[in-house]
């Protein structure tokens, strides 16, 4: 079990709402999607990102932003430049005040600007964020990060760009599957840096030791764990296990475990119409009530209210 595939697999892009925005200098642009996930490139031309609480970071042609929160972000040739452009919800372009062009002018399919052969172009799409699983991973990401072109799938970015002009048949399912690699490729490559500081349980993948115990939790939730068992599966002493484990992903195996089904059930609790008592047992718990003390230990919430709130 690759726990990234598995928080990757309800972080999807559906019916994602997708722009290609054509400028010339100076230029910037402001991003308001609200999106809980979202990506922005520049195909052409280089710049700054800036979003507020973060320190701006340089964007060379080909690198690829990604962005965690609703909170609205600036891409723009400086620091100073003030938004020509806003991009809102539904991928609507409201034209600011300033603007040497009128930016909204659409140039063809999901493309905006003044002029198709501007210096600059940007590419943006958003994601949408399905159950508590694929929070653990956004989570897991700050506001904003950055990855260069050298360490991104070139080709996935390029084939974004092209299809984003386009109109055909099955078009917008094209597009959200593109999107969903690029997002993959990205925070792949991300991870990997040394300055990423990836979270613990992606680091503990190719660790021996905490990467099998990992894996085994993640292949059975449901299974009666305790140290013993899992350290006689992994090959190795309890308190070796405990410690590695501990060192590696950041909290103890049976903690680890305890959090991740919590996770599961406040999925389920969210996307189905099973009784307590059912998830419970599907997610290592012996009954409802065993489920509802975890729960509320964990969430401060009863597994009740939890599925009331949604």
């Amino acid at each position: 079990m690759d726990v990234l595939d598995e928080l990757l697999a309800g972080t999807r892009a559906q019916d994602g709402v997708f722009n290609l925005t054509i400028l010339d200098l100076p230029w910037a642009l402001e991003i308001r999607d609200e999106a809980p996930l979202a990506l922005a490139t520049l195909v052409r031309g280089s710049g700054w990102v800036t979003r507020e609480g973060t320190a701006p970071q340089r964007l060379e042609q080909g690198d690829v932003a990604i962005f965690t929160g609703p909170q609205p972000y600036v891409v723009g040739d400086s620091v100073h430049t003030a938004p020509q452009l806003r991009i809102h919800p539904g991928g609507i372009c409201e034209p600011l005040p300033g603007a040497p062009a009128d930016y909204s002018a659409r140039l063809g399919v999901r493309t905006y600007g003044s002029r198709k052969s501007g210096e600059v172009m940007v590419a943006s799409g958003t994601y949408q964020v399905a159950g508590d699983v694929s929070r653990r991973l956004v989570t897991a990401l700050p506001p904003v990060l950055v990855v260069p072109a050298a360490e991104v799938a070139g080709s996935v970015m390029e084939m974004i760009t092209s299809e984003i002009q386009r109109d055909a048949v099955g078009q917008q399912t094209v597009l959200d599957r593109w999107l969903d690699l690029a997002l993959i490729t990205t925070l792949r490559a991300w991870f990997d840096r040394p300055d990423s500081h990836a979270p613990g349980w992606y680091q503990a993948q190719t660790d021996p030791v905490a990467g099998t115990a990992l894996r085994l939790l993640h292949e059975d939730p449901a299974y009666p764990w305790n140290v013993t068992d899992l350290a006689d599966r992994v090959g190795v002493s309890r308190a070796s296990l405990a410690r590695r484990f501990t060192a590696v992903v950041g909290e103890a195996p049976m903690s680890y475990l305890t959090g991740w089904r919590i996770t599961l059930a406040a999925d389920q609790l969210r996307s189905t119409r099973d009784t307590v008592e059912t998830i419970a047992r599907r997610v290592g718990y012996a009954n409802a009530f065993a489920l509802s003390v975890a729960f509320k230990r964990v969430r401060g919430i009863t597994p009740t209210d939890h599925r009331r709130a949604a």
